[in-house]
């Protein structure tokens, strides 16, 4: 019979994290959900699931993160799954956000993240297993303009996993870094999405036409946000995960688009990239 997994998704209201969720449940497994706010609202919508714990969890909150791993412990026994998946997009020319939309973008996306990460790895170390899966972003492989705050954010997850693969592969602990492309949720909405009211006019034909673009592309995304959710759950079950998993052809596009040019420029400098080790290394 299938293992039955218990699994701690954050930001679960809606978007990939609300897909997510109803793909666990119809699995079978076990799930605490985390929300902001109106964990009562969740709990209805999935019928009172004997196999749901809804959780408010605001991720930026330490002692609350704390709280929310020992309650879904206390209320499953474990937790084998975290799916970090809490997070808010910021359209902004780098040079246009305010040092308060960096700072605020960087503690949901990334301080909550580690938040969240720090307060259910100990239970993970106590069992010798678990997944840890952080949702990065094609922006998090490769930048897009108008992204570029927000990108950064996601890039530092990207790095934080590799590291977390690296660490936790010796406790029997896995970690994956899931980048999905543009997939058709409420990202877009003002719900998810942060538009600075600074607008520089010399960014107009770059990030103006992001922003153009993204009020075109809302609800038309290419990607399948209920597919993304049975990807999450074959990764789940596999039993050797990758460290990286893009979803999304527009991802592997970008991500391949990004590599082939680095290649060219290092082709390009490639004397002043080697160039610069001590002269003993090249006698030796």
């Amino acid at each position: 019979m299938k293992t039955q997994k218990v699994w701690f998704i954050t930001g679960a209201s809606r978007g990939f994290g609300l897909e997510i969720s109803k793909a666990v449940l119809a699995s079978g497994d076990k799930l605490v959900a985390t929300v902001r706010k109106n964990p009562e609202a969740l709990t209805t919508e999935f019928n009172n699931s004997p196999n749901l714990l809804v959780v408010a969890l605001d991720v930026t909150s330490e002692e609350q993160s704390h709280e929310a791993a020992a309650k879904a412990v206390e209320h499953f026994g474990r937790i084998d799954v975290l799916v970090n998946n809490a997070g808010y997009g910021l359209l902004s020319a780098v040079e246009e956000a305010t040092a308060e939309e960096v700072k605020r973008n960087y503690e949901t996306n990334v301080f909550g993240l580690l938040n969240v990460t720090r307060a259910i790895l100990p239970y993970m170390r106590k069992e010798r297993s678990g997944h840890v899966i952080n949702v990065s972003s094609v922006g998090g492989l490769a930048a897009y303009f108008g992204w570029g705050v927000y990108g950064s954010t996601k890039f530092a997850v990207e790095g934080l996993t590799e590291a977390m693969a690296l660490e936790l592969a010796p406790l029997g602990i896995h970690a994956t870094v899931v980048a999905p492309g543009f997939f058709r949720t409420n990202f877009l909405d003002e719900t998810s999405l942060t538009r600075t009211s600074n607008e520089i006019a010399d960014y107009h034909e770059t990030v103006g036409n992001m922003r153009n673009l993204a009020t075109e592309l809302n609800y038309k995304q290419p990607g399948d946000p209920e597919k993304l959710a049975q990807a999450f759950i074959k990764l789940a079950t596999s039993e050797n995960p990758p460290v990286h998993l893009p979803l999304g052809s527009d991802t592997l596009h970008r991500f391949r688009e990004k590599t082939a040019a680095f290649e060219k420029e290092i082709e390009q400098w490639y004397d002043v990239v080697v160039g610069t080790d001590h002269d003993d290394l090249k006698q030796a």
